[in-house]
């Protein structure tokens, strides 16, 4: 008998994303994405990007639906993203997946579309292990999870205390004036500058901090230490040398990052880390981790850059994920939760 087939459906920001997956095969993924809507805005608009999810739903659906080559009536169950996000967002997408399961008559699986960016690497890298750590990295998340069940079993080891990586980035991009979204272009610039002709704090990394924080992240001071140094600049008239700041700067968040993602695996004993989520594109975080990470003898595994912003394959993967595991299925009754907690994989 096959695996049942899985419909994900993604929308907790500015993606509306569509995707069917049979175990651990993922069979279409399409994503619509309303982001350049945003550049005058220089941020997301919570009202523009519900209105962009009803327009774009259909047509993604449809689309996902041919490339896959199956009919509605074919899918098995329904995978939507419950939370965290945006309210509106996420209330589109969840009235979708409960009109379409309702009308098929199919189960519904409200999931956490953060732990979905862990579950989607199965999709390309095969089974996950039984144990490992999960980094979570994106405009809204920098955690760090011990996993022995992506469906089942997750606890949060640590998270980031103020700014996330991803919004560091993009503050920091305003700041020198790049375009929005400015995390790419922070990133793109830093390829460019010298990573030691500045050196900017590493939040959490000295005294008690060190041992009373030893999984969580702060990159507010960061920012302000890159704020107050770009302003002084400015003040006596001197050129920002912006891609020495973006590299300086990068280097600070992906130091900070790997060196407690590696020292997770360590105390835990886990050989594996797995990275998720929209920064884990970044450029300096996929080199620094594999670095590190070879020398600690730990495996690697590092989503491609498709699977790094949100998709709807990271929540069919989820879903199937937590079929496979035995987990019951949503109540038809279960709410979008913006603040879903990270050791909630399946909403009841």
């Amino acid at each position: 008998m096959s695996d049942p087939l899985i419909l994900g459906i993604e929308s907790t920001c500015d993606e509306t994303g569509v995707a069917l997956v049979r175990g651990r095969e993922l069979l279409a993924d399409v994503t619509a994405t309303s982001m350049d809507q945003y550049a005058r805005f220089g941020g997301i608009i919570p009202e523009i990007a519900s209105r962009a999810h009803l327009e774009s739903f259909l047509p993604t659906l449809d689309a996902a639906l041919e490339k896959a080559g199956v009919d509605l009536s074919e899918v098995d169950t329904v995978a939507v993203c419950a939370g965290p996000g945006l309210i509106g967002s996420l209330t589109v997408g969840i009235s979708a997946a409960k009109a379409l399961a309702a009308s098929l008559n199919r189960p519904i699986y409200g999931v956490n579309h953060v732990i979905g960016h862990l579950a989607v690497d199965e999709l390309v890298d095969g089974p996950l292990p039984e144990r490992f750590v999960g980094l979570i990295v994106s405009g809204g998340h920098s955690n760090l999870l011990s996993i022995r069940n992506v469906a089942t079993d997750v606890v949060e080891l640590g998270g980031t205390l103020d700014d996330a990586a991803g919004e560091a980035f993009d503050k920091v991009g305003r700041l020198l004036g790049l375009p929005y979204p400015g995390g790419p272009h922070v990133d793109r610039l830093s390829q460019e500058g010298d990573r030691g002709a500045i050196r900017f704090p590493r939040g959490l990394a000295a005294g008690k901090d060190k041992e009373r924080y030893r999984y969580d992240f702060s990159f507010s001071g960061l920012k302000t230490a890159v704020a107050r140094y770009v302003e002084s600049l400015e003040d006596s008239g001197q050129e920002v040398p912006s891609a020495d700041v973006c590299a300086a700067f990068s280097e600070a968040v992906n130091d900070s990052l790997t060196a407690k993602a590696v020292r997770a695996c360590l105390d835990t004993g886990c050989d594996t880390l797995v990275v998720g989520g929209g920064y884990s594109a970044n450029s300096r975080l996929r080199s620094l981790a594999a670095e590190r990470c070879e020398e600690a003898g730990i495996t690697l595994r590092l989503p491609p850059l498709r699977f790094c912003t949100d998709n709807g394959a990271q929540i069919a993967a989820l879903g199937s994920a937590a079929v496979r595991a035995g987990v019951a299925p949503s109540p038809m009754d279960f709410a979008p939760d913006s603040g879903m907690p990270l050791d909630v994989s399946v909403a009841h």
